[in-house]
C-alpha cells in the first residue's frame, strides 16, 4: 500500500510548542516499523510553527504574517532535524519537500512533484512535505494540512490517508458539551447531514478542524481513496487502521 500519514501539531508537540519527545519517538518507531513492512510511506507534517514559537520562546502563536513566518523559519529546521534523526536511528531517510497552493495550480509543477515523489519512495525514502509558511501568503496559502495531506494523496495516487490529531474521530454531537455523543466508526458517504456534523467555523467542534478534515475526506473519497481521521495520542493506534480494525473513523473512498 501507498500510505499517507498526516501529523497535526498537537500530535508532534506540548501546549508549550515544544517537541513531544516521548509520544514522536514511539511515532516515528511505528512509521518504521510499517515502512519496513513493505509500504510506501509519506509523511504531510504539521509542526513547523508550533516548534518555532517554543524554539524562539514566545509567548503564543504569532498574529502577525511577518513573526509566523519567522516561527516557521525556525521551526522547519528543528522539525526536520527531528525526523532526520529518529528515522536514520530506524534506518530509514527523509526527504524534506515544501510546497505552496501556487505550485499545485502548476501542471509543470505537479507533474514534477509527482514525478520526484514516485523516484523518492522507488529509493525507499520517506518524503515529509510541510506547506512552506515562509513564502506562503493568503493568496497562495493551502491553507492548513489537512487539504495538503487530501492533496498529496491524490496525486501520488496513495490508497489511504490517516490524518492524525488530538480528535477521536468524527461524533454525532460534540463529545466535550454532550455526554451521549457517539463516534462514528465508519461514513459510506459525506452528505450534506455529515457536514454538518463538523459544525462551521468559530464553532467548538472546528477547534480540531474538523471541517477541513471532512473536506479532505471530500477530496480523497471522490478519488477511491479510504481516509481515516484518529487519535495521534498513542501511535499504535496506526497498527490498527492498518489491519482494518475500530480505529478512529474511516471514510470510505467511491469505488
Amino acid at each position: 500500500m501507498r500510505i499517507v500519514v498526516k501529523l497535526g501539531t498537537s500530535t508532534l508537540t506540548h501546549p508549550t510548542g515544544r517537541l513531544h519527545i516521548r509520544r514522536v519517538e514511539k511515532l516515528v518507531k511505528v512509521l518504521s516499523d510499517i515502512k519496513n513492512a513493505g509500504h510506501d510511506l509519506i509523511l504531510v507534517s504539521s509542526g513547523a510553527i508550533g516548534m518555532g514559537v517554543g524554539k524562539l520562546n514566545l509567548k503564543g502563536r504569532p498574529e502577525d504574517m511577518a513573526t509566523k513566518q519567522a516561527a516557521a523559519a525556525v521551526g522547519q529546521c528543528e522539525l526536520m532535524y527531528m525526523y532526520d534523526k529518529l528515522f536514520r536511528d530506524n534506518n530509514h531517510i527523509v526527504a524534506q519537500i515544501l510546497m505552496t497552493g501556487k505550485d499545485f495550480d502548476d501542471p509543470v509543477n505537479v507533474e514534477n512533484f509527482t514525478a520526484t515523489m514516485n523516484c523518492l519512495t522507488d529509493l525507499g525514502a520517506i518524503p515529509v512535505i510541510n506547506e512552506n509558511d515562509v513564502i506562503a501568503t493568503e493568496e497562495i496559502a493551502l491553507g492548513d494540512n489537512d487539504s495538503l495531506g487530501a492533496i498529496v494523496a491524490c496525486r501520488t495516487g496513495a490508497d489511504l490517508l490517516i490524518i492524525l490529531s488530538d480528535i477521536d474521530g468524527l461524533y454525532t454531537k460534540d463529545p466535550r458539551d454532550d455526554p451521549e455523543a457517539e463516534k462514528l466508526d465508519v461514513v459510506a458517504e459525506i452528505t450534506e447531514d455529515i457536514k454538518k456534523l463538523a459544525g462551521n467555523k468559530g464553532t467548538s467542534l472546528s477547534v480540531g478542524g474538523m471541517v477541513t478534515k471532512i473536506g479532505a475526506a471530500e477530496t480523497v473519497t471522490a478519488q477511491g481513496i479510504d481516509m481515516v481521521i484518529a487519535n495521534g495520542k498513542n501511535p499504535d493506534i496506526l497498527y490498527d487502521i492498518l489491519e482494518g480494525k475500530k480505529a478512529g473513523t474511516r471514510f470510505l473512498g467511491k469505488k
